[in-house]
């Protein structure tokens, strides 16, 4: 005998599993759930009336163009349109038909589990509907990608856009992202009679109201961290500040200090405290912890009175500032100097600027997740070209880039691990997000000057002028070949915004031999990997030459288990080892300004 709540199929979930509990109180809640989705339209309908709120990072114009492009091709040629009809069509004619088979009792297999997360929950192989919806999604996305592969006439950059902006939407479109449609979220709704949906959307409200219409959505419970008192720890002070940033000193913590100060230059397009989230995960700690005497810039977050300030300005009033703080501190004409991500790639351009000018105090240059040769760089490409960069320019009026946007848009790069599922866990289940310290950093964003902004994006990304040696700041024309100094270069091994193959083409436009390493992980979990954690790999092999493809570096380059920072440590300390006495923020009648982390990073 079988219940009478429970399906014919074998296996199959009970039909009581997907009833609403108490119809009166869901009633209730779906209009308490419609009252806050009525004041999420108003937050983003107001700051529209008034003009106030800027487009998001995707241009949809663009998207349109660029997918019209493979349309072309695909329905230009009746036998082409044909094919590719067919071929979804058979995809489908396949999954109906798997799927009667076990309606019927004929199957009674279980579809296979995925290795999707997002389709892990147990019904979508045991209920037939979502089963299908599974098998059917996967088939559509799989299409789609497939007629952008093989769309013939395509130049690189727009097979390129038409990927991303595929993946985009197949991202947004995946059943798991509706309440109807996954059945995790179908059955906590009924089991909590739709107040899960209540406190959803009471979220999706404030956090559109946040963001001024633009939607702000937390991805950590930033209630949980403050700067200075868990994270941002490391004792220092500021000891210098202008109007571009300040710099910091960090406290020693041994009895001898190595002699040759560190100068770290640090991306602008988010906050230094990557490399001291807290006291088990900050490089910074680390490094001083070995006896080195640690000194950061830590950039203003730009307004309208920067909007002038270029790459030079960052250079002499960011970089030089920061080189005359350290001799002035202590007392050293020889620097080793660490950049990362575009830190690293204004670090670049400075090593060819100062030297034309004499200025040789940078004496060992580390790049981390850095691009120098923009030819194979990551999808932040996507967002460049002559339309999109005066589209960009256009929303500077106010003389900088809104961080909300450059947020948003490294989000997208990655919208199915940064999006979508804090859609589903923050707006559709009711569950705030855990306080994880590396997303509360990600959501801190900051603001982009507007000379400074395009003038990376067009001489770097757009037209890759640092690498050709065609690059002018203040009247000197940059070449690298010139640049001599030893050099560590770190990539990471799943960057997708610097990726390792980009960064390995940076290495060999340098006139010095160029210590090239690959770590495991991402661009910044790769770089944040501390020794105590035993986590991830690094890769060294022979350095980089125009003879010696990044393919076969790979094949033979030597795994080591383990963080990559001893071995840059040994690589660092192998070039100046000398220890002198220890020195303290306002040494030699240099003011202490305040404790770090300091204001401009608070703003």
């Amino acid at each position: 005998m079988k219940d009478g709540n429970e399906t014919p199929q074998s296996g199959m979930p009970p039909l009581s599993d997907y009833a609403v509990r108490d119809p009166e109180l869901f009633a209730r809640n779906m209009a308490r759930m419609l009252e806050h989705l009525g004041q999420a339209a108003s937050a983003w309908v107001e700051p529209r009336e008034r003009g106030d709120t800027q487009d998001s990072p995707i241009n949809y114009p663009d998207v349109v163009a660029t997918l019209s492009k493979v349309g072309d091709y695909w329905l230009s040629d009746p036998a082409r349109a044909l094919e590719a009809q067919t071929t979804l069509m058979l995809r489908f004619m396949g999954i109906w038909t798997d799927s009667m088979r076990r309606a019927s009792g004929i199957d009674a297999s279980e579809l296979p589990p995925s290795s999707d997360k997002r389709f892990t929950h147990e019904d979508w192989r045991r209920n037939l509907f979502f089963g299908f919806l599974r098998e059917a999604y996967v088939a559509t996305a799989d299409w789609a990608n497939s007629l952008v592969e093989r769309a013939d006439g395509l130049d690189p950059h727009t097979r390129r856009k038409a990927v991303f902006y595929i993946r985009q939407i197949t991202d947004a479109l995946s059943p798991s992202n509706f309440v109807l449609t996954n059945p995790e979220l179908y059955r906590e709704t009924v089991a909590q009679n739709g107040e899960n949906l209540v406190r959803g959307m009471k979220m999706f409200a404030e956090d559109l109201a946040r963001g001024g219409g633009q939607l702000r959505m937390r991805q950590s419970d930033a209630s949980r961290f403050a700067l200075g008192v868990n994270v941002a720890m490391t004792p220092g002070k500021v000891v210098a500040e202008n109007e571009i940033c300040q710099i910091i000193q960090y406290s020693p913590a041994t009895e001898t200090v190595l002699r040759r100060p560190i100068l770290i230059s640090p991306p602008w397009i988010n906050r230094f405290y990557i490399l001291d989230l807290n006291p088990e995960k900050s490089l910074i700690r680390w490094m001083v912890e070995q006896g080195h005497t640690v000194f950061v810039i830590s950039w203003v977050n730009p307004d309208e009175r920067h909007a002038d300030k270029g790459w030079q300005a960052y250079i002499d009033e960011g970089l030089v500032f920061g080189l005359d703080t350290v001799s002035r501190a202590t007392g050293e004409t020889e620097v080793n100097a660490i950049g990362y991500c575009v830190g690293g790639t204004l670090l670049a351009a400075a090593l060819s600027y100062l030297k034309a000018k004499g200025d040789e105090r940078i004496a060992s240059a580390t790049f981390l997740t850095t691009q120098i040769d923009f030819r194979h760089a990551g999808d932040l490409k996507v967002f460049v070209d002559e339309a999109q960069l005066d589209e960009i320019e256009r929303t500077m009026a106010k003389g900088y880039l809104e961080g909300a946007r450059m947020a948003n848009t490294f989000n997208l790069l990655r919208s199915g691990d940064l999006i979508w599922p804090y859609f589903v866990n923050n707006y559709l289940k009711g569950k705030e997000p855990l306080p994880f310290d590396l997303l509360f950093w990600n959501a801190d964003a900051t603001r982009m000057a507007k000379a400074n902004h395009l003038f990376y994006l067009r001489n770097c990304y757009l037209e890759n002028r640092l690498a050709k040696g065609e690059m002018e700041i203040g009247g000197v024309r940059l070449d690298l070949s010139d640049v001599t100094i030893p050099i560590y270069n770190l990539a990471t091994k799943d960057d997708h915004i610097a990726p390792a193959r980009s960064v390995y083409a940076g290495s060999r436009v340098f006139g010095s031999e160029v210590t090239y390493v690959v770590t495991g992980s991402g661009h910044i979990a790769g770089v944040v990997n501390p020794p105590s954690r035993g986590k991830y790999q690094f890769w060294v092999g022979r350095p980089p030459s125009d003879a010696l493809t990044f393919d076969d570096w790979w094949k033979s380059a030597e795994e080591t288990k383990g963080s990559w920072w001893p071995h840059w440590h040994g690589w660092v300390t192998a070039l100046s080892h000398e220890h002198v006495a220890p020195r303290y923020p306002g040494d030699n009648g240099l003011p202490v300004i305040e404790d770090a982390p300091g204001r401009y990073v608070r703003q």
